[in-house]
């Protein structure tokens, strides 16, 4: 009889340990096994493309610059993302989904150091309703996280110590991007407010274009760009590595965007594709037809630049405006991304790439969009995160800037500048051969 009481003691207890564990599971939405699965495996999909748009930042970046700063460019660009997988991993992650840890109202939180993944179901099926698990989100976010702080690299770029861009990002990716992301993915007050942006036309891009115009303007123009109070122009060394770098980041953007929709549902996924290149192609075309316009040749950077305001400009509604708002969004985007490289010309903020008329103006006019053409989100709270995120991002950034500035500088010096910086700041150069040296 004791020995009968026993076994159904434990055979009662191993049922409690079963059903406990089985809770978090039976807690998320009817999702079978498989189906998570497939969910996951598009999250995780969605972050290798993601990782693909930094490659096509650095082409075009290096493509639209001088040679002579070839290697500079592209150590920025390949240590951005080591940037932002590492700061992620340490608190950047923490500090922009808090969860419950709220420290100052919804506006600033954290819970903790470090990565920690649920026990069992709880960090896959359960974590958010069969859609994803634990380590997908991680590594999914920590793509965005890096690509915030790359857009800084076009508008300071041939004049910034790395040393300088090194440190700004790294304090940047911490505390910029990740308090500020935390106020709407991360179920702060705008996201309480009912202020929307799907993949980040604010929290990703004009988190950076804010940064991106503070730099501008904290490190001052190239020399030789503004003399005699006209702008020169100063031709990359690579079309065709720019023009690669933007199919690269066209390519990209549908699992920055299609992956945002945090599920493989099939009709979802294929819809926001659509949006996405739809709005990206209005872009191109209209930019084309501006520059064509305004300076009578059809101009290739430009139309490269509209294609990325395209898809800047939708990435806030891909999901919730219908397939002729997209176009007319992505329209929109061309023109004004054309009239905005003049505008930051005519007031002497040099921007190498456009990196502030594609991710700050058209991440501004895509957040306001959605506003506009989505039914179902309202034009004010969008207005309210556009004017906050800008004070933010702009407050968090020159104070980093000035922190660098003193205590590392922020500029090379004239000579360095002439010379490039392949060879001032990292002793090697991109294009070696070139030079017939003399042993006399």
């Amino acid at each position: 009889m004791r020995k009968t009481i026993l076994t159904l003691t434990t055979f009662a207890a191993a049922g409690a340990a079963f059903a406990e564990d089985a809770a978090p599971a039976a807690a998320a939405a009817k999702v079978s096994a498989e189906m998570f699965t497939i969910n996951n495996l598009w999250i995780l999909l969605g972050a290798i493309l993601v990782f693909a748009m930094h490659p096509g930042f650095a082409l075009l970046e290096t493509g639209l610059c001088r040679a002579k700063n070839s290697v500079n460019i592209l150590a920025k660009n390949m240590i951005t993302v080591a940037i932002g997988i590492i700061t992620y991993l340490v608190i950047g992650f923490q500090i922009m989904y808090p969860g419950d840890s709220w420290i100052l109202g919804k506006f600033l939180g954290c819970s903790g150091f470090w990565v920690s993944c649920p026990d069992g179901a709880a960090g896959t099926i359960a974590y958010n309703g069969g859609n994803y698990g634990y380590w997908t989100d991680f590594i999914f976010q920590a793509m965005f996280a890096a690509t915030s702080v790359t857009i800084v690299s076009g508008a300071v770029a041939e004049r910034i110590k790395f040393g300088a861009y090194v440190a700004f990002g790294i304090l940047y990716a911490t505390f910029g991007y990740t308090i500020i992301g935390s106020w709407g993915w991360g179920g702060g007050w705008l996201k309480d407010l009912g202020f929307y942006d799907l993949a980040g036309s604010t929290f990703v891009h004009s988190v950076g274009g804010w940064a991106a115009l503070v730099g501008a303007i904290m490190v001052g123009p190239r020399t030789g760009k503004y003399v005699n109070g006209r702008a020169h122009a100063i031709p990359g060394s690579n079309l065709g590595f720019a023009t690669l770098g933007v199919f690269l980041l066209w390519f990209g953007w549908f699992g920055f965007n299609g992956a945002s929709v945090f599920s493989a549902d099939p009709k979802m996924v294929a819809y926001v594709f659509v949006t996405t290149s739809v709005s990206a192609a209005a872009g191109a075309m209209s930019s084309m037809f501006t520059s064509w316009i305004t300076q009578r040749k059809p101009d290739l950077s430009m139309i490269l630049n509209g294609c990325l305001a395209g898809l800047v400009g939708i990435t806030a509604s891909a999901d919730c405006v219908s397939v002729m708002s997209a176009l007319v969004i992505g329209i929109i985007s061309g023109v004004i991304v054309v009239l905005a490289v003049y505008f930051f010309d005519r007031i002497r903020i040099d921007d190498p790439v456009g990196a502030l008329s594609v991710h700050l103006v058209c991440g501004v006019w895509g957040t306001l969009a959605t506003g506009i053409f989505s039914p179902d989100h309202g034009f004010l709270p969008q207005l309210i995160g556009v004017v906050a995120v800008g004070v933010a991002s702009v407050a968090i950034s020159f104070i980093i800037f000035s922190i660098v500035k003193r205590v590392i500088g922020l500029r090379v010096s004239r000579e360095e500048e002439l010379k490039g910086l392949d060879v001032s700041e990292h002793g090697m150069e991109a294009y070696n051969g070139f030079q017939i040296f003399s042993n006399e």
